[in-house]
């Protein structure tokens, strides 16, 4: 099942492949002539074990930065389990050698047990090399956005277990997808709530403001760029900078932005991506059957939103023991008169 994708400034496509029972040959690859090569290399697909801080363990998401070098975000939770310090990490690859020359692992009071990191973003004019800012979905435990400082490798926590980053009690949201009630349904027992948090992650044109949702809820939050990089500020404070952005009228899992203003939301409950504009309405990018579970949003150089769909709502645990999911998933990309946003 694929999730992430991301496209470099002269056109190479990636896509990621999360450990989430599948086969997974490589957990990161390139599209080259239709064919998926494992990225940067099989080593780097091969790892010893959850805690191997040399290899890709699970990854969830790939992301092309300003500077045309792709960041491989690892949760190091494969079939979901706790993580271990040197599983969940990012990892920079440079896209004209096609080596790995940066790897950044969390300590534990950064990336929890229960943590799994989603998603991420860059701004690479904060600090001395950049900043990286993750989202924290985690299904088992508290939800948030984590801070990384690529310049010191340094990383914290901000908006730690906030309502805006936590999932949405089932009596708030109950979404419906393909007709029905999205929850886990256990073979045994009583169907249950989504509980994955902070999700979509994306961040403004300006690079002010960093907007992010729940997976479990149809609002959009942003909060103060200056706030979570500021050290010196409590998490109260950096709380008060958070802003409802109203209703996005759909469960979304990707968010991104372009150049001109807007915002894009992945539509898991109508099959379609949306798209906010600058004055704050909401239309219909693209709507079809076929995107069944739209995840990941990427625009590139070329003019085209990409998006992955991969049936996330047939895996069995959403369908009480069945599977679902039917072959093969999809990727697509649309149109859009706008550029990535590139802060650097």
């Amino acid at each position: 099942m694929p999730t992430g994708v991301s496209v470099s400034h002269g056109g190479r496509v990636f896509v990621n492949f999360p450990e989430w029972g599948d086969e997974v040959p490589a957990t990161v690859v390139e599209l080259r002539d239709g064919q998926e090569v494992p990225f940067p290399d099989e080593r780097w697909n091969s790892p010893a074990g959850d805690d191997d801080a040399t290899a890709f363990v699970s990854v969830q998401s790939i992301v092309v930065d300003p500077l045309d070098r792709l960041w491989v975000l690892d949760t190091g939770s494969p079939l979901f389990r706790p993580t271990r310090p040197g599983g969940p990490k990012l990892v920079c690859v440079d896209l004209e050698r096609d080596e790995v020359v940066r790897v950044i692992t969390f300590p534990p009071d950064v990336a929890l047990p229960t943590t799994y990191l989603n998603d991420v973003r860059f701004d690479l004019r904060r600090g001395t090399a950049g900043t990286a800012f993750i989202s924290d979905s985690a299904d088992q435990g508290p939800n948030g956005i984590i801070v990384v400082d690529l310049g010191s490798g340094t990383s914290w926590r901000r908006l730690h277990e906030h309502p805006s980053t936590t999932a949405l009690p089932l009596q708030e949201f109950r979404p419906v997808v393909e007709g029905r009630p999205f929850l886990e349904r256990p073979e045994e027992g009583p169907p249950q709530p989504v509980t994955m948090g902070a999700d979509g992650i994306a961040i403004s044109a300006d690079g002010h403001r960093l907007y992010y949702c729940p997976l479990a809820s149809r609002r959009l939050w942003s909060v103060a760029v200056g706030a979570l990089l500021d050290r010196g500020m409590d998490d109260a404070t950096v709380a008060e900078t958070v802003q409802d952005e109203g209703d996005r009228g759909s469960g979304a899992d990707g968010l991104e932005t372009d150049d001109a203003g807007r915002l894009y939301a992945t539509a898991y409950e109508q099959d379609a991506v949306l798209r906010r504009t600058p004055d704050g309405d909401w239309e219909t990018l693209v709507h079809d059957p076929r995107l069944l579970w739209p995840d990941t949003l990427s625009l590139a150089a070329d003019g085209h939103l990409y998006v992955t769909a991969n049936q996330l709502h047939r895996q069995e645990k959403y369908q009480g023991g069945q599977d679902l999911r039917r072959k093969p998933y999809a990727l697509f990309r649309t149109p859009v008169d706008a550029g990535p946003v590139l802060l650097r």
